[in-house]
């Protein structure tokens, strides 16, 4: 039943992590329906998700491959440095500042106090409202050229919210764009770029974490660590699904915004927070 549920977990990974409804909301709330008998934990959502930062890589690859180039380029001088792409890899690694300090200041609190439900429910709800007031006002006339160095901090430090489950990586940085005036599509594009430091930091730290430090029978035992929900295999065969559904949801997602509002996900995201408020008052469901 691990394994199975694991493959769960890496579905909902991949359904989620580019809507802007939070994967790591959704792992939570799912982990504690399956009864895995805890939280899936910090560590397997954060190494889960480098199988759908690798849908990202692949599906722009042209993009990241050439920004890349470009930058390396104007760092050595061959080209202008104010070329356009090799400044959208500068504001890349600018906007991924805020998340990286934040996260390591933090780290102790993301893996336990804001894993709450009950802060899950509230941040689905109070984000998705932010989401659909910045969808409604947002003049949405930008484009990722337009792109300034204060703008990349501020879509950094509202991707560095998506470190309290419930808030999304996707719609936090999209909500932040919309309201500086971003079209949708750019917002969402630029959104997902920016997650590729953080999130493959993130992964492989948690990765070398479970490899250098084991939270074997005898450290739980001594209250020194939790025991991982998930072993090796089952997170490995997660990860796997996460990327191959990622990788379809990227390309419905970016056509989709293209011609239409977030307002349904905005309904879903206020209709799964009330939900989630309802069975955890009720005692269905721990906090």
């Amino acid at each position: 039943m691990d394994f199975i549920n694991a493959l769960i977990l890496g579905l909902v990974q991949g359904l989620t992590e580019f809507l802007p409804i939070s994967s790591s909301a959704h792992i939570r709330i799912v982990g504690e329906l399956l009864g895995t008998g805890a939280d899936p934990g910090a560590r397997f959502t954060a190494i889960i998700q480098l199988g759908t930062e690798a849908a990202v890589l692949l599906y722009f690859w042209r993009d990241i491959t050439r920004i890349i180039a470009q930058w390396f380029r104007a760092l050595f001088g061959r080209i202008p440095r104010n070329d356009p792409d090799a400044r959208m890899g500068w504001l890349v690694i600018l906007g991924s500042v805020p998340i990286v300090v934040l996260g390591l200041f933090f780290q102790d609190q993301i893996e336990t106090v804001f894993r709450s439900l009950w802060i899950v429910a509230t941040t689905l709800i109070v984000f998705g409202i932010l989401l659909g007031i910045a969808d409604w006002v947002g003049a949405k006339r930008k484009r990722l050229r337009d792109l300034t160095w204060i703008d990349g901090i501020v879509f950094g430090l509202a991707q560095a919210l998506a470190l309290i489950p419930g808030v999304s990586r996707s719609g936090g940085t999209i909500t932040a764009g919309l309201f500086m005036g971003y079209q949708r599509r750019a917002a969402a594009r630029y959104s997902f770029l920016l997650a590729l430091p953080a999130v493959f930091g993130s992964g492989f730290y948690q990765l070398y974490k479970a490899v250098k430090e084991p939270c074997t029978a005898a450290l739980a035992k001594a209250g020194t660590c939790t025991p991982e929900v998930f072993g090796p295999v089952e997170t490995a065969a997660a990860t796997v699904v996460a990327f191959v559904v990622g990788l379809l949801v990227i390309a419905f997602f970016m056509g989709y915004i293209s011609r239409r509002s977030f307002l349904p996900f905005v309904i879903y995201r206020i209709a799964l927070g009330v939900l989630l408020m309802i069975l955890l008052a009720t005692g269905v469901l721990q906090a």
